[in-house]
């Protein structure tokens, strides 16, 4: 046996001879750390995998995905439809997050289902998982099994010893193998081997299982590791806490078994995360029939495949500086300063002594084109001191000379305005429209016609 010491890249898992301050392979800075590598010498005997041969593409036959269904409606959906059997799952966000509630959370769903859950913690002790639980369960199944423990090997026999239909690994580079030791837990190494016994324990064709694993994030909000840990899993779930206090959203940026993209949103109280099963409403101020507030308009974003009904705010106010202040929470702020010149030039409104803050209700961003013409009626309803009547939304981009651009989608966000009960929208003329709706669709051109027709 031979010992020697490299230097491991932490971030792209690039191996170098001598410590280096600039990774060549992926152009990150002091990201070496050294390790000790073990070398056997000697011949090492490897098991041999007899192939089973090519096979005609044509002729194989299509699997069924049998899913696990946690009635946990967001995810339920995030996820396509609910956990596939034989998958492997990670969930990231920053710390604090709520990545380790919502495991809980699936964790007691599919237990009330009677799937059996094993749920590993590198972090936590039990204690702590268990006070956890207390705070969000109103009580524990019996039928989820706990283990505090860092050896990887460790885990592997009591899935043996327990035969759990899930498995939470929570976290992932908390976790090592005793065959890759002396590299350290969380070492790219040992994480993708961690990682590859957990998609050998999935996929295994005689007992298929469920693997859910939390992934920590590093300082540039990814997941820590090396890429390939994302591409040897079937979804990857990245949880967002930058909304107001108390809102979490989940999105999956890859899903083998359902829609990348789509993205689901939680409320975090005291008993854990809750559901927003209908964020349509949650993201619109409730008023009554007959109140109208002067610089609020409603608008349709979509987030994956499903359009949300949002309302833009705005604030507009003198300005007593040479430089009126601009700020916006959740629109880029070179956008906002986009739709302001709009405003001023084709709308006939000045604006240059004027601080404008824009903000959309629950902190949603606001990243479509297509929410640009309710910003922009949202900035001219303040400064003008005049509301927006009746139940009224805007979907357009508005381009810099003036005339509404059409959006995609839209049939599909003006079914959701007629669901939710609204009366009239705004969209560009010869757009695609859909018909036999309760709502009033208006046509128009240019910015100027719909303030005119707005504002009287």
């Amino acid at each position: 046996m031979k010992e020697k010491t490299v230097y491991i890249c932490s971030n792209c898992g690039n191996k170098a001879a001598k410590w280096m301050g600039y990774c060549t392979k992926c152009g990150k800075y002091n990201t070496f750390q050294e390790e000790k590598e073990v070398s056997y010498s000697g011949t090492v005997k490897r098991a041999v995998t007899v192939s089973k041969g090519a096979v005609r593409l044509a002729e194989v036959e299509k699997g069924t995905d049998e899913r696990i269904i946690t009635g946990i409606k967001e995810f339920d959906r995030v996820m396509g439809g609910g956990i596939v059997k034989d998958s492997v799952t990670i969930v990231t966000s920053p710390p604090g997050g709520g990545k380790s509630t919502l495991a809980l959370h699936v964790s007691q769903k599919a237990a009330q289902k009677g799937y059996n859950v094993l749920y590993a913690s590198g972090e936590e002790s039990e204690s702590q998982i268990k006070g956890r639980a207390d705070r969000i369960m109103k009580s524990v199944e019996k039928n989820i099994w706990i283990v505090s423990d860092t050896c990887m090997d460790n885990i592997l026999t009591e899935i043996k010893n327990i035969d759990p239909d899930i498995i939470v690994i929570d976290s992932i580079q908390t976790f090592a193998l005793n065959e890759m030791l002396p590299a350290r837990a969380g070492n790219p190494v040992q994480t993708m081997e961690c990682a590859g016994e957990m998609v050998k324990v999935a996929k295994n064709s005689t007992r298929k299982r469920a693997v859910i694993i939390i992934g920590q994030m590093n300082k540039n909000d990814e997941l820590a590791g090396i890429r390939s840990l994302e591409h040897l899993v079937d979804t990857v779930l990245v949880m967002d806490s930058s909304y107001d206090d108390g809102l979490r959203s989940i999105a999956a940026t890859k899903n083998r078994f359902g829609s990348t993209g789509e993205t689901g949103f939680f409320a975090m109280t005291e008993e854990g995360l809750l559901s927003i099963d209908n964020p349509s409403e949650y993201f619109v101020t409730q008023r009554d029939e007959n109140e109208f507030v002067t610089g609020s308009t409603v608008t349709v974003i979509r987030e994956g495949s499903r359009p949300i009904v949002a309302e833009v705010e705005s604030l507009v106010s003198k300005s007593y500086t040479p430089y009126p202040t601009r700020i916006s929470e959740s629109l880029k702020k070179d956008r906002l300063s986009t739709l302001i010149s709009i405003l001023e030039q084709r709308g006939n409104i000045n604006l240059f002594d004027k601080n404008i803050v824009v903000k959309s209700t629950g902190g949603i961003v606001l990243r479509e084109t297509a929410v640009s013409l309710a910003v922009i009626i949202s900035i001219a309803s303040s400064v003008l001191d005049k509301a927006v009547t009746g139940k009224t939304a805007f979907i357009a981009d508005v381009g810099l000379t003036g005339e509404l651009k059409k959006v995609p989608g839209l049939e599909s966000r003006i079914k959701e305005l007629n669901r939710m009960g609204f009366e009239k929208v705004y969209i560009a003329k010869d757009s695609m429209k859909p018909k036999g709706l309760n709502i009033q669709i208006v046509e128009m051109k240019y910015l100027k016609d719909v303030i005119k027709d707005v504002f009287n």
